[in-house]
């Protein structure tokens, strides 16, 4: 173990879901110095997930999305809940937040996550929302009590989601895509036009290769202006195009920020600084070494329990190298993705039927398992994911998933 020990300082900057687990291990693993918890929102850790499900729905309230149940008396935090970090130092080891107080430490977990992305001269109306806080989905989901027309912008995980939820509702939902296929990128347009014809099932307008030129309204939005020079009514916009990693507050660190807090393959960005979540980037060798930088919830948890352990090793941790995995609850299908699934990949339905939205398929590359997509197939996605764990040649595990010699 490295020197840590009861007069160390370690700091975790972030009180989500990574940073709250990495607390967690500090704790379990026998830390008993002082742990500062830093978070930018004044809320106690809380789970995303339901924020564009159950809270939005109005199924959930805003207690039920807790990540911790129990006390949290007995991880003895230093709590700075409502205060942003806006400065690090790796060569004096020094934390400042937005309020000017400095804290020196001996380690630090960096988990500060992501933040939406917006479009490009939105104006300031009422009635455009972004969902990526837990403010954000009350702020949303009130609106929505009033019948509102929808527009949602970007059909990701986020944009689908919300999508699914508002049209559970019985709202008119408009959804808008650039890309040609909903999910592209995470599921290939195979796959994507599936989830469309899913969405367009349950009465969603969707609009594929739709960008937006603008905004209409005067106090509140009251229109979506496509690049096409149409017109699209609405009194919510919700825009979900992605989202960046939180790393503006490290310029100037001594850390190397490219797209995420560049690290090695054992999640340490400089000596006795680790992070974790949607702000790490590190070489994965289960994929030959391919820089990633997960965006799933899967992968904070786990993160956030390994880069916690990590920071009290002075050396010989094996690699972070998880075969990724994110679910998406839209209507009544559960979307399973493991491992790295790309466009121009190979996929193959090894279970049921694209038609029925339930099916499982194999996603291959360079001859190798290296993906998996299931709707409503748990269980055949669970074996995937082990064969890609295991490296498993692509016609092996189609062999092995269709009960072939």
């Amino acid at each position: 173990m490295a020197a840590f020990d009861d007069a160390s300082t370690i700091v975790v900057v972030g009180a989500a879901l990574a940073g709250l687990r990495a607390a967690e291990e500090l704790r379990s693993v026998g830390f008993s110095g002082r742990l500062v918890m830093v978070g930018a929102e004044e809320h106690l850790p809380y789970d995303r997930p339901p924020l564009s499900k159950q809270l939005l729905a109005g199924e959930w309230e805003a207690d039920q999305t807790a990540l911790r149940r129990g006390p949290y008396d007995e991880l003895n935090l230093d709590w700075r809940l409502g205060r942003p970090a806006s400065a690090l130092d790796v060569a004096s080891r020094t934390l400042t937040l937005a309020d000017g107080e400095r804290i020196a430490f001996d380690g630090a977990v960096l988990a500060t996550g992501s933040v939406p992305r917006t479009l490009p001269g939105t104006p300031p109306l009422a009635g455009i929302h972004v969902l990526r806080t837990l403010d954000d989905s009350l702020a949303l989901r009130a609106e929505l009590e009033h019948d509102p027309a929808v527009v949602v912008v970007g059909a990701g995980f986020i944009g689908a989601e919300v999508a699914a939820t508002c049209r559970r509702r019985g709202l008119a939902v408009t959804l808008l895509e650039a890309l040609p296929s909903p999910m592209v990128r995470g599921l290939g347009p195979v796959l994507g036009g599936a989830l469309g014809a899913l969405h367009r099932l349950h009465g969603v307008d969707l609009r594929l290769g739709t960008g937006v030129a603008g905004f209409e309204g005067h106090d509140r939005v009251e229109g979506v202006r496509l690049d096409d020079g149409t017109m699209v009514d609405a009194d919510v916009v919700v825009v979900g195009i992605g989202v960046r990693p939180a790393t503006d507050w490290l310029a100037g660190s001594g850390l190397q920020v490219d797209n995420g807090i560049v690290c090695d393959e054992t999640c340490l960005a400089a000596p006795r600084i680790v992070a974790a979540g949607d702000v790490a980037r590190w070489p994965n060798p289960r994929f030959g070494g391919e820089l990633m930088r997960l965006e799933h919830w899967t992968n904070a948890a786990e993160q956030g329990v390994y880069s916690a352990r990590r920071l009290l090793l002075d050396a010989g941790a094996e690699p972070f190298d998880p075969v990724p995995f994110v679910w998406s609850d839209q209507y009544d299908v559960k979307i399973q993705v493991a491992g790295v699934v790309r466009g121009d990949d190979r996929i193959e339905i090894v279970e049921g039927s694209l038609d029925e939205h339930r099916f499982v398929a194999a996603v291959g590359r360079d001859g190798r398992l290296v993906g998996a997509v299931a709707f409503n197939r748990p269980r055949p996605l669970m074996q995937l994911r082990r064969l890609i764990a295991e490296a498993t040649p692509f016609e092996d595990a189609l062999a092995e998933m269709r009960g072939k010699d």
